[in-house]
């Protein structure tokens, strides 16, 4: 049976089999401007992907060519993101440790006439550049002299003009049917302190300028980007041949990944970090992969969530649902079920005489079973959605004169509960019914539900962070999309006492409420908080 490829293998696979390439190496190039989010998740996993299964290799460089932009900060977060995900990359390197190499390309294209020094503004250049119509209008720089423009681009190097006064632009064709071919800028002034190179240059080249250079120079065999380059491809050729490079790199395009009511733009989430709606780039709500792994997504599924969403030609829009049920099926079988009352409400079994300690499974899904102690007393608490005095239709958990099971233990009674002065439940008192553990005679005797509690005595407090999505359903502008109240917090919920030796990270199923992994720093000052990855019902369409 015949492997399936996507596209981008496919044209690897040709490079290969005529002898074009003879070792496969990629790179994933980010810009350290911002955090990496879920979209970033699917550049490196082909990227990546395509180091693994050729036997290749894979780097990682910094697009660091706006310093006004950039910050160690991000640089540091990048790598961390990448290592959480499970890559490693051959190379780490940097677009300013070429910036040398670049200014000689530069110059080359100067002394053959392929690229002048321009007086244009930004705002000059836009609108003499034309439309999809109307071809742009040359320069009144354009021809200028070699000599002149060698002069010129120097004392750009050299700091004598201001920000925006002069350009470097490649003389191609201003009347090109692509826009970008219509004598783009491939140098700009920015007298900006660099966070690596400090203040040595204050010209920097473009990102289409850069990019073909960086691969070029790394011995990139195939450049995998987003969709939005194709446009850019026959510059990113048109900088490789000029440079005096032949046919490899390769630029290949690929669909970018979107997903609904989850921001796609690190634009959109700096705005979010800098107006304050969010804690910063990692809270558990954004969509970066740091906030998801503050909130407890398993790397391993946004693995199996990017490979099952495929290589693509044209972009879509994937339904988060999708991503939630890879998360939910990797928990399924790896986070160990846990007892935890959210809003807790005391129960006394008023004939229990002795504590008991149960057995419980972990995971009646893992590989391999485990179970943990239980303890059972006289007090206990149960959530208060657990108990009805006035049940609503179709309630199936413990009613005056009901009966309920209690998890790994006895089916229990009622007999009597307290309310306050606004008729809240304070108490339920109830009696076990003996021999009904499973395996006793009582065992079989029909109740309504199963219910979660914990044994008052020894349970941990507990605080519960749950999240909804960032951004409401539909279309529309972006802030009046976002969901006013996405982050709900319960600050009174109770645990099993073995959540008291959770650490950072640790992943569980709270039984019937969802899967819940501990904070950073859980248990630090005595303080023990998880926050809600995922629900238990999967809503995706299978």
């Amino acid at each position: 049976m015949a492997e399936n490829t996507n596209f981008i293998e496919e044209i690897i696979n040709k490079d290969l089999e005529s002898g074009a390439v003879k070792e496969i190496v990629t790179r994933f190039p980010p810009e350290p401007n911002g955090y990496l989010h879920i979209g970033h998740a699917k550049s490196l996993c082909i990227n990546f992907g395509m180091k693994e299964k050729y036997g290749g290799k894979c780097n990682l460089r910094y697009d660091d060519t706006n310093p006004s932009k950039e910050d160690v900060e991000f640089v540091n977060s990048i790598k961390e993101d990448i290592a959480w995900l499970g890559f490693k990359w051959d190379k780490e390197l940097y677009a300013s440790d070429y910036f040398d190499r670049m200014y000689e390309c530069a110059v080359g294209l100067i002394k053959k006439g392929l690229a002048y020094v321009c007086d244009y503004s930004a705002d000059e250049i836009r609108r003499t550049r034309g439309n999809l119509t109307t071809p742009g209008e040359n320069s009144p720089w354009r021809d200028r002299s070699v000599e002149e423009n060698l002069r010129l681009f120097e004392e750009m190097k050299a700091g004598k003009y201001a920000d925006g006064e002069k350009v470097l632009r490649a003389k191609i064709d201003m009347a090109s049917p692509n826009m970008n071919m219509r004598d783009p800028v491939i140098y700009r002034i920015l007298h900006e302190k660099h966070h690596r190179t400090g203040d040595k240059w204050v010209i920097y080249p473009m990102y289409d300028f850069a990019h073909p250079l960086e691969d070029a120079f790394e011995g990139i065999t195939h450049s995998i980007c987003t969709l939005e380059f194709e446009d850019h491809r026959p510059l990113y050729d048109w900088v490789k041949y000029n440079c005096g490079f032949g046919d490899f790199p390769k630029q290949i395009e690929f669909a970018r990944l979107g997903i609904t009511r989850t921001i796609m733009s690190k634009r959109y989430l700096k705005k979010l970090v800098e107006e304050g709606r969010v804690d910063g780039w990692s809270d558990p709500r954004m969509p970066t992969l740091s906030g998801m792994r503050e909130r407890g997504y398993p790397p391993e599924a946004i693995r199996n969530f990017c490979a099952a969403v495929g290589v693509a030609k044209s972009n879509s829009e994937v339904d988060v649902a999708y991503l939630e049920h890879f998360v939910r099926d990797y928990l399924n079988v790896n986070a160990d079920r846990m007892m935890v009352v959210k809003n807790p409400v005391r129960m006394i079994i008023e004939n229990a005489d002795e504590d008991e300690v149960y057995d419980i499974e972990n995971n009646p899904n893992a590989e391999i079973k485990t179970t943990h102690k239980v303890s059972f007393s006289r007090e206990l608490y149960i959530d208060r959605d657990d108990f009805a005095p006035v049940p609503p239709p179709k309630y199936k958990r413990l009613v005056p004169g009901g009966t309920v099971r209690l998890k790994g233990s006895y089916i229990v009674e009622y007999v009597s509960h307290k309310c306050d002065e606004n008729g809240n439940v304070t108490e339920v008192t109830c009696r076990y019914i003996p021999d009904s553990i499973q395996g006793g005679a009582n065992a079989n005797i029909k109740v309504k539900g199963v219910i979660q509690w914990v044994n008052a005595k020894d349970c941990v407090d507990l605080t519960l962070h749950e999240f909804d999505y960032l951004l409401l359903d539909g279309d529309g502008d972006f802030n009046d999309r976002l969901t006013p109240d996405s982050h709900t917090v319960y600050p009174f919920a109770k645990g099993e006492a073995a959540l008291r030796d959770a650490k950072a990270y640790d992943r569980f199923q709270f039984m019937r409420m969802g899967y819940f992994s501990a904070v950073k720093d859980y248990g630090k000052d005595g303080k023990y908080e998880f926050n809600m990855i995922t629900g238990l019902k999967d809503s995706y369409g299978k």
